[in-house]
């Protein structure tokens, strides 16, 4: 074994600690075994650069779809064009409203201890307007992610990548060629660029982008395609965090099922890493076997349920699947 597995092997024995090989352990399995794994991801992972290692995950083979917020969709193209140009807040804890209102007139958007300058932005904006203009005033219509990808297909936006092209994870599922569900993506920087400017009339439609509901029909029909009837294990199912990118995403067996009225398996593996806890009807901490009464899981299911810091879980577990 690599030298990070060996060391979670040795030490990793109990607890959250524990339930991270095991979840790691399930993952390889499940895929090993010809079975597909969408990834969820919630909160800020893009500028957390976990894409330096789910990039990795993509191109051995071992996430097959991702759902997640528009902020994690634009925040990893955001990184690979400005990441010199952040800066890192070491106190955070310490700033005080006038601190923050400092920051926020000089550009710089905080994301807890890293600041995204705002001309990274403004320089997506432009690409992003002409491309959905085009796409607005043809007719044609596309998911957030495959807007970015055209931007990130023009020749001219490689100068001004800041990072290694290696670590981005938009541009690894362009070129493995993996659907990118983005629900709620109005809810993102670029979702308010472009409400903006179809208000001013800089874009024809808002037609041109496909709407969340149209994403999930792409992702209903994309789970149909590769749940394996029997053959294999059904799509496994990796969530970090919890919020709309999870929901929505794990919402299409229900769907399919009790909506369609069609036979299909429950997804095949479910892992979540969260820091929230079981509450009041919050959905983010809810227990996997909760999901068992909405049809979304059924008992069999493999489940891990991993309470803790995905910055820090999520690499670990994807380093063992990776073998490092």
């Amino acid at each position: 074994m690599g030298a990070i597995r060996d060391f979670m092997a040795k030490h990793y024995l109990h607890f959250n600690a524990r339930e991270v090989v095991d979840a790691a352990k399930g993952y390889e399995s499940h895929v090993d075994a010809g079975g597909k794994m969408l990834v969820a991801m919630a909160g800020a992972m893009s500028t957390g650069e976990f894409g330096i290692i789910l990039s990795r995950m993509i191109r051995a083979g071992k996430v097959h779809a991702i759902s997640c917020t528009g902020a994690n969709l634009e925040e990893d193209v955001f990184n690979l064009l400005a990441s010199k140009e952040y800066e890192i807040i070491q106190s955070w804890r310490d700033l005080s409203a006038d601190d923050e209102q400092a920051l926020y007139e000089r550009g710089m958007n905080r994301v807890t201890d890293t600041c995204i300058p705002e001309t990274v932005m403004r320089h997506l904006e432009r690409r992003l307007v002409n491309c959905w203009s085009r796409a607005a005033d043809a007719g044609v219509s596309r998911m957030p992610s495959e807007f970015l990808w055209e931007v990130l297909d023009d020749p001219t936006l490689v100068e001004h990548y800041q990072i290694d092209p290696a670590n981005s994870w938009m541009l690894a599922a362009k070129e493995a060629g993996i659907p990118v569900f983005s629900p709620g993506w109005e809810d993102s920087t670029t979702g308010n660029i472009f409400a903006a400017n179809v208000m001013m009339g800089n874009v024809g439609s808002h037609r041109c982008v496909r709407s969340g509901t149209e994403q999930f029909q792409r992702l209903i029909e994309w789970y149909m395609e590769n749940h394996g009837a029997g053959e294999h294990p059904s799509v496994g199912f990796f969530q970090i965090g919890g919020g709309i990118a999870g929901d929505f995403a794990i919402c299409t067996v229900p769907c399919i099922t009790q909506d369609l009225q069609k036979e299909v398996p429950y997804w095949g593996y479910f892992c979540q890493i969260t820091d929230a806890q079981p509450s009041y009807g919050g959905y983010s901490g809810a227990p996997a076997n909760e999901k068992i009464t909405w049809g979304k899981l059924e008992p069999a299911t493999p489940k891990y349920e991993i309470n803790s810091d995905a910055a820090i879980v999520a690499p670990l577990l994807c380093a063992w699947v990776l073998d490092d």
